[in-house]
């Protein structure tokens, strides 16, 4: 080595601690996953950790460019594993890839996974076993009443929506009997208490986790769940005008004008964000990934549109009525169509990647919701606005008659389209069961709720014994549904496996990260 210049001999460092006199250097050919004798073709590939660093940049990418025939990536962050599908659609479109989020640490969900590898593409050529078990365990989010905090996700307002439901049903069912009034105010503030309890829980999780509200509001999933807090809201706002407003008054009406502009307010927010962030961020990036579950942050708008209707109904100033009438007119126009084009879009998923996972199952009965209420909404909105328009000479009364009977109409095509669903819903609960219990099994009982609202409302509307009659079945099944999933949910809560937020696997692979970064700079 030439001491008297900066340059060192290349092979400096094997010198150093060799204990023989000589070395030896040979150059070997590049590893270029493009090579002919290093083609995967019609090969099949498993990689845990995919999500991010080698796994994404070097393993996934290579064999894609490999021709890898299916390339299968697990790892805990649903965002991340988008992000790697994509870069293995740009490098070869022909590859086809399916992302699985899931915790290496939990053997059944491995094993399970593993299984359905196997069934869907035989037994993988190749494994890349590219995933460890965390070195820090995260105490902050899994010790003790911290986990039930830190796992309290926004799902657990879908439990306002149907018991909120159920007490409605009580009250609109078309054969009345003073009993059935008695079981809707139970239900009325069994769910007050339920919606105070789960918003009470998710104050005290995003107060003292606020880092969790981001990696919530970047799942593609979770995220969705923040529509049914609104809607939850509206029910007790349902109930409070069936209940409290005749008993306690105008000031009661007033309220609950209030409490509606609240809700119209939250729901048209979470319609026009989450809607957005759905088109904005890479979260879904290919047709599979469509699920019903995107209907929710839709629906939110189009229950209020209805609340909005009851609410004009009762309010003595004929142009806060109005007023409240045209509102809800342009909540349901900014909604509902907005829902028929992800019917379509899911139509075609369904068409294209066949039915959803047993553990998504349950949202086949989404499509319900914004039907069956958006149906419920229209034709109520078009009897209040006949009245109002009867008693007020601004405009023609005659526009009030045209707008019932197009609500009326409109309101049997979407019932009528519903009933189809309904059916697609059933014979898909029949194809796929058993399927495991979890927190969408909600999922069963607000959209039948509404969509039997909407039958009840026709019937008392067209005066037709079919649909009383088909009304009332509906809402028995439905309180029926509630009472088993209320029932599994309670024993659920109280062994805590219900307490389980995927979203915060997002957040431990960014601590990891920031673990990993702080390392490195150590280092």
């Amino acid at each position: 080595m030439d001491i008297t210049t900066n340059e060192l001999d290349c092979d400096s460092y094997v010198k150093l601690d060799a204990f023989t006199r000589k070395t030896y250097r040979d150059v070997y050919p590049a590893i270029d996953p493009t090579r002919p004798e290093l083609s995967q073709a019609g090969k099949v590939i498993v990689i845990t950790g995919g999500s991010r660093g080698l796994g994404r940049s070097s393993f996934a990418a290579s064999f894609a460019r490999a021709n890898a025939d299916a390339i299968v990536l697990l790892a805990r962050s649903s965002i991340n594993l988008a992000q790697t599908e994509k870069l293995i659609k740009d490098i070869n479109p022909s590859t086809y890839v399916l992302t699985i989020a899931l915790d290496i640490c939990d053997e059944a969900k491995v094993k399970d996974t593993f299984d359905k590898i196997k069934d869907r593409f035989g037994i993988p050529h190749v494994l890349i076993n590219n995933a460890g078990p965390q070195r820090k365990s995260l105490l902050k989010y899994t010790a003790g009443w911290r986990r039930i905090v830190s796992n309290f996700s926004p799902s657990w307002f879908s439990t306002t929506m149907g018991t909120g439901m159920a007490g409605i049903l009580f009250h609109l069912m078309p054969f009345e009997h003073a009993a059935l009034q008695y079981i809707a105010i139970a239900f009325f503030v069994l769910n007050a208490l339920l919606f105070l309890t789960v918003l009470g829980m998710s104050i005290l999780r995003y107060t003292l986790y606020p880092e969790i509200w981001k990696v919530m509001i970047q799942d593609p999933v979770n995220s969705l769940f923040l529509a049914t807090c609104p809607m939850g809201f509206a029910t007790l706002i349902e109930l409070w005008v069936f209940i409290c407003v005749p008993q306690w008054g105008d000031w009661a009406k007033t309220t609950a004008w209030g409490l509606w502009i609240i809700d119209a307010v939250a729901a048209a927010a979470v319609t026009a964000s989450l809607s957005f962030i759905l088109i904005s961020q890479h979260y879904v990036t290919s047709l599979e990934r469509i699920t019903a579950l995107q209907l929710l942050p839709i629906a939110a708008t189009i229950v209020a549109s209805g609340v909005g209707a009851e609410i004009a109904d009762i309010l003595p100033n004929a142009q806060h009525a109005m007023g409240t009438v045209i509102v809800s007119y342009v909540l349901w126009g900014m909604s509902t169509p907005m829902a028929m084009i992800i019917l379509v879009i899911y139509y075609q998923r369904l068409a294209v990647h066949k039915l959803p996972s047993r553990e998504t199952i349950v949202s086949c009965f989404l499509p319900l919701g914004p039907l069956g209420f958006g149906g419920f909404s229209i034709l109520y909105l078009g009897k209040v606005a006949r009245q109002l328009l009867d008693e007020s000479n601004a405009i023609d009364p005659l526009v009030g008659h045209i707008a019932y009977v197009l609500g009326l109409l409109l309101s049997l095509l979407m019932w009528s389209f519903g009933l189809i669903w309904l059916v697609f819903a059933l014979a898909t609960i029949y194809y796929r069961s058993p399927f495991p219990f979890n927190m969408g099994w909600w999922g069963f009982t607000f959209p039948l709720g509404v969509y039997a609202a909407n039958t009840i409302l026709l019937g008392k509307e067209m005066n037709l014994m079919f649909f009383k009659v088909c009304g009332t079945i509906l809402s028995s099944a439905m309180i029926l549904l509630w009472l088993v999933v209320a029932t599994r949910t309670v024993h659920g809560a109280w062994h805590g496996v219900l307490f389980h937020a995927p979203c915060l696997q997002n957040l431990k692979e960014k601590l990891e990260d920031s673990q990993d970064d702080a390392t490195n700079d150590e280092a």
